[in-house]
């Protein structure tokens, strides 16, 4: 008796418009996520800003969270909003604000404030400041920030297969059902392909974008 190979090239060559189909999905609420969780946070950390007595409980509520299991969560969402891309979302999101709020403050904190007294000084207003000073000076930390998020998103993205979404996470949960090898292998290793892929995209943009900022960017702890 032949025992059956420990991962199977054929069934992965059958099987591309699947894998596709899963790549893709699982981009798409990576993206989505950190769009949504992006716009959430740059709102929440300008509040915080603004009014330094709220950031203490808006960090509170986003690390409380970032500390709620996933699936503790995807099970407390699923009765109200069913299984659906909204559930996985919801959760996704909320696992990114804690990261990039206090990365994109911690960024704008971190500008020298004799550069910004030299722009006031200049006859830059608030907005004016902000946009053309700040913010550039803050975006090596901002996309730091960014980074974290996205390759923790992409892991976590294949939690939400257990609601039907998940994306590469298909294969991890159809595999451990079947005791199927070659799918289990497929998902993981698709993950930290796509782990890597997107943050060596974004350390290439951050790049671009930041080309004064030192190759080691602090990020907040």
């Amino acid at each position: 008796m032949i025992a059956a190979p420990f991962f199977r090239w054929d069934w992965v060559f059958n099987h591309l418009d699947l894998i596709r189909d899963k790549v893709a999905e699982h981009l798409v609420l990576t993206g989505i996520a950190l769009g949504v969780g992006l716009a959430i946070s740059v709102a929440l950390a300008l509040v915080g800003l603004r009014f330094p007595r709220l950031y203490p409980p808006i960090t509170w509520v986003t690390g409380v969270l970032y500390t709620i299991p996933s699936l503790a969560l995807f099970a407390f969402l699923v009765p109200i909003t069913g299984f659906t891309t909204l559930t996985a979302e919801i959760g996704l999101v909320s696992y990114t604000l804690l990261i990039l709020i206090r990365n994109i403050v911690a960024g704008i904190q971190g500008v020298d404030p004799a550069v910004r007294e030299a722009a006031l000084g200049m006859g830059y207003a608030p907005r004016r400041l902000f946009l053309e000073i700040e913010l550039p000076l803050a975006l090596p930390v901002i996309l730091a920030g960014i980074r974290i998020a996205a390759v923790t998103t992409i892991g976590l993205v294949t939690i939400t297969a257990l609601i039907g979404k998940g994306g590469v996470g298909f294969f991890i949960l159809d595999g451990l059902s079947r005791f199927f090898h070659t799918e289990i292998v497929l998902g993981t290793a698709l993950s930290v392909i796509l782990a890597v892929v997107v943050d060596l995209s974004l350390v290439l943009a951050q790049r671009l974008l930041t080309p004064w900022a030192s190759r080691r960017t602090p990020v907040a702890g």
